[in-house]
């Protein structure tokens, strides 16, 4: 952003450098002026491309790159041009403007110039919702990026991830390491939102030398609202559809003893749908104390720790009375089915009354985050989505 800005200083100079004829009364003679200068080579990408008028009014500047197009945008007095974007590294440019003056004068200008080539290139290696997740999900889904190199312009890289949504959100971006950035409202979606993201990586800095290779972009739909809250002392999990209880499963939580046998309160989401899960001890192996080997069906997992709400047939007489389970939230065989068929990916499963906390960033739990935390892994803090 420093050299952007001394640019437009020096172009703000030159274009005030015109002459004027003999005749003082007479207005100043038409000129133009494009940053970068001719015949420039090595430029750093990450400047954009600047065109200036004196004397008069940008008619029309033509930017191509590599033979194609360069969009940009006029100032509203059409005395300057400003690049949209960054120029890309390793690419020629060519940049044609005319301007007219008062009387129907005009001049204009060629200007040709090619920025370095980048050293490395980074980009996309993950990006959810995916169609193997579904393109339409709950009210609590994130969206989760992961980087296939680590990048350290997370600002550049922040400013160019654009997310817009039909309804009126606010939301944030979170950065949980060097190669992940999470999304996600200050509050829920609104139900039924249609979403597009797009990563404008192409060209934009990632770290020293290295740049991205491409854009990117996701378009997705929000669903029905559907919030679950599963109370481990009660023994019973509400389901709640647009507000409205529609479900009420007895269930049969974590059986404690021990903290890892608790299962985690907090809000969960629902990560994947299994119609079969092979489940074993996390802490013991064949032969071992403890072991087990069991497999479940009709499965949605709920965190990276191995819970889900499952079927379980062999725990239906401790549903509604007592925990029993080794963390995971237990239901019958038939509200198993129906909950598999009636949850999306991201629909919110909050899980109250247990003495072991979720960890934010176990699976999906960003929602743990109250927002003012959410907001200190956010370089430019909280926004507000553009309009669809």
């Amino acid at each position: 952003m420093r050299a952007a800005a001394g640019a437009l200083a020096l172009l703000v100079l030159l274009t005030g450098c015109s002459g004027t004829s003999e005749d003082g009364d007479k207005a100043p003679k038409a000129t133009v002026n494009i940053f970068p200068i001719d015949g420039a080579r090595d430029l750093p990408p990450e400047q954009p491309i600047m065109v200036g008028a004196a004397g008069g009014t940008l008619k029309n500047v033509t930017v191509e790159a590599a033979g194609r197009p360069v969009a940009g945008f006029y100032s509203a007095d059409r005395t300057r041009w400003h690049s949209e974007r960054p120029m890309a590294p390793g690419v020629s440019y060519r940049v044609h403007a005319v301007v007219t003056g008062p009387g129907g004068a005009s001049a204009e200008r060629t200007s040709q110039f090619a920025t370095k080539p980048a050293r490395k290139t980074f980009g996309l290696k993950t990006l959810l919702p995916n169609k193997e997740t579904g393109l339409t999900v709950g009210v609590g889904m994130p969206i989760m990026l992961t980087f296939d190199q680590p990048v350290t312009d997370r600002v550049s890289i922040e400013r160019n991830l654009v997310v817009q949504a039909s309804k009126p959100i606010t939301g944030a971006w979170h950065w949980l390491d060097d190669k992940r950035v999470v999304f996600r409202p200050k509050k829920y979606w609104p139900a039924h939102t249609k979403v597009r993201f797009v990563a404008r990586l192409a060209g934009v800095r990632g770290a020293d030398g290295m740049y991205g290779k491409q854009d990117y972009t996701r378009d997705f739909q929000i669903g029905r609202s559907q919030i679950s809250v599963a109370d481990t002392q009660t023994h019973y999990m509400e389901i709640r559809r647009d507000g409205k209880l529609i479900k009420n499963f007895p269930i049969s939580a974590g059986m404690g003893g021990v903290m890892r046998h608790y299962t985690t309160s907090g809000i969960h989401l629902a990560m994947s749908r299994e119609p079969v899960t092979v489940m074993t001890s996390p802490d013991a192996g064949p032969g071992q104390a403890g072991y087990y080997q069991t497999t479940v069906y009709n499965t949605v997992r709920i965190s990276d720790t191995g819970e889900y709400v499952h079927s379980a047939p062999w725990s239906v007489g401790d549903q509604g009375n007592s925990n029993v389970s080794h963390g995971c939230v237990n239901v019958s065989p038939a509200n198993a089915k129906w909950f598999i068929d009636n949850t999306l990916l991201g629909d919110p499963i909050i899980v109250t009354g247990s003495p072991r906390p979720l960890d934010p960033t176990n699976g999906w739990s960003y929602w743990q985050d109250s927002w003012p935390q959410w907001l200190k892994s956010s370089r430019l803090r909280a926004d507000t989505a553009a309009s669809l």
